[in-house]
């Protein structure tokens, strides 16, 4: 045949969840427009457009696309991807590298945080998300560096950053492939490896991302960032998409944000620390929670929701394959894992919501 008369869109099932996914991405894509105009000059040369930019970006971690390179391949020839990124049967495919340098612009703006607030914007519409009850935790993300990269810095700081200004590994050495990796381990028995720390806030309705960064790999980023981002959510004492002001805020943990700075810290912001304790409190591992917040109505329910704060680091870490990133430096790192928060967000939304309510 010569010609064809049937487009992409007909192509794709009506029943297809990637077509419910578009729906809400078209929505935060809106509420992004006056965002990409800042980013984008009226004149010079033309440049991919922003939507379809972040809409490529999207199939490649909803589709576990390992590359760029593979991802434009993948654009050529596969019909469901052309019409979700929203180009024609006849449109040509971007080189890697321009689609590359475009996506730094998008970096350059921290589109993929205000993407993911976006998605939790039209949840919280939706009534889905909690207004009161929320979990926190972190995990280990594998820096795009090897063991063998840590060299001697030519320069030493006059003071470590060790307990009493000691001199440590992060003081003296850093990774010729990505200096701001840190050689880390979650655990005694683990191995050390370059690494970065990615954490998130989940709300406990249904288990949805409502703030993620990621932070350098250290023993007390965990809580420094769990407190960052709760004071972020919190304006005024209550998050954004609360309708009525909340009679008390709760946030659960595991024994690694069992810490003095930590809890009373959550005190600080007005929240009751649902926090796991030690099973024997000792002077290395103390418990600091009272007994009115150990014996909180809520506390028990907290910690059985703290799984499904672990299902979304599953997703992103495997299906979204974050389990080690190809990014170098935080700033990219901690983009590329909004991103994929904010879709781990759309994959469950076509869950909860099959057809709008």
């Amino acid at each position: 045949m010569m010609f064809s008369y049937i487009s992409a869109e007909k192509r794709v099932p009506r029943d297809h969840p990637l077509r419910r996914i578009r729906e809400w991405t078209d929505r935060a894509l809106q509420e992004l427009s006056s965002k990409f105009d800042e980013l984008y000059a009226q004149n010079g040369r033309p440049s991919i457009a922003p939507e379809k930019l972040l809409r490529a970006l999207l199939v490649q971690v909803l589709y576990s696309v390992r590359s760029e390179r593979s991802l434009m391949e993948a654009l050529d020839y596969n019909l469901l991807y052309r019409w979700f990124v929203g180009l024609q049967m006849d449109e040509e495919v971007w080189d890697v590298t321009v689609f590359t340098k475009n996506r730094e612009r998008l970096l350059e703006g921290n589109i993929a945080q205000e993407f993911l607030e976006a998605i939790v914007k039209q949840a919280g519409e939706k009534g889905l998300l909690s207004e009161e009850h929320f979990t926190v935790d972190g995990t280990m993300i594998e820096a795009w560096a090897s063991r063998k990269s840590f060299q001697e810095k030519k320069e030493r700081p006059e003071r470590g950053t060790g307990s009493g200004g000691r001199m440590t590994l992060r003081d003296t050495h850093e990774s010729s492939s990505d200096p701001e990796a840190r050689l880390y381990k979650k655990s005694a028995a683990g191995e050390a490896r370059p690494s970065f720390l990615a954490h998130l806030v989940t709300e406990n309705r249904h288990g949805l991302i409502v703030k993620s960064c990621v932070t350098q790999s250290g023993t007390r980023e965990e809580a420094q960032a769990a407190l960052a981002m709760l004071g972020e959510m919190l304006q005024e004492g209550k998050v954004s998409w609360a309708k009525a002001e909340p009679k008390e805020i709760t946030v659960g943990g595991d024994k690694g944000y069992q810490k003095k700075e930590f809890i009373e810290g959550l005190r600080a912001l007005d929240i009751v620390p649902h926090i796991a304790e030690y099973v024997r409190s000792l002077p290395q591992w103390p418990n600091c929670l009272t007994a009115s917040e150990r014996e909180h109505r809520g506390f028990a329910i907290s910690q059985k929701k703290r799984k499904l704060i672990e299902k979304n680091f599953g997703w992103i870490k495997f299906a979204a394959g974050f389990w080690k990133t190809k990014l170098r430096g935080r700033r990219r790192v901690g983009w590329a894992f909004d991103l994929s928060a904010a879709a781990m967000n759309l994959v469950r939304l076509v869950t909860l919501l099959p057809c709008d309510a």
